[in-house]
């Protein structure tokens, strides 16, 4: 057999442009930022319900499906949190690469660290949605009683208690679930996303 016949396995292998023609969608990453308790989870699986019901091929990324599998070995220090995003990011990438509409909803406390995200998965495909609810309705919200918690001591390094977290300084788009509703929220990002993910021509 000549050198002729032998490529690299990049050249064999199927293209993201592939994998999106017959999935009859353009791919793209939809990160939520935002604190513990403002509603990324829930405008999230809101969102990847009402694509589904649209015929588009979703994924949602978020702390029970990761921190409880690939990231189960990181903690909550500066260097985990980083190496939790970036984890994330890479996974989110291959998803991206593979036509799927990928949605992550993640605190991601600083500018830094998600714009590593951006860059690891390419800043054409992200898509930052910041969910700017205020930290007094997050604390009263106390979902899962976290904030209760990390006054009383017992969690160290709690973002919007005893670590910081940075607005974004350009999101594409910013939703406060104190002021709207859940349609309302869901309605806002369809109008920033649909036009991006559809095939041009298809009317969904």
């Amino acid at each position: 057999m000549g050198n002729n016949n032998i490529y690299p396995i990049f050249d064999r292998m199927m293209t993201r442009d592939d994998k999106e023609a017959l999935l009859g969608q353009h791919s793209l990453m939809v990160w939520f930022t935002g604190l513990s308790g403002s509603g990324k989870s829930t405008i999230a699986i809101a969102l990847e319900r009402e694509l589904h019901q649209r015929g588009f091929l979703c994924r949602i990324l978020d702390g029970d499906n990761i921190r409880s599998g690939i990231n189960n070995n990181l903690g909550f220090s500066e260097a985990d949190r980083v190496e939790n995003i970036r984890r994330i990011a890479e996974v989110s990438k291959l998803f991206v690469d593979t036509g799927i509409i990928t949605i992550a909803a993640f605190i991601s406390p600083s500018n830094d660290i998600r714009e590593m995200a951006a860059d690891i998965i390419g800043r054409d495909d992200f898509v930052e949605v910041y969910v700017s609810t205020p930290i007094e309705e997050c604390e009263r919200r106390d979902v899962k009683g976290l904030y209760a918690k990390a006054r009383r001591g017992e969690i160290k390094n709690f973002t919007g208690i005893s670590a910081p977290f940075e607005s974004p300084e350009h999101p594409a788009l910013t939703l406060d679930t104190s002021v709207l509703s859940l349609e309302e929220s869901v309605h806002k990002l369809l109008e920033l996303i649909l036009p991006r993910i559809q095939e041009t021509g298809k009317i969904r």
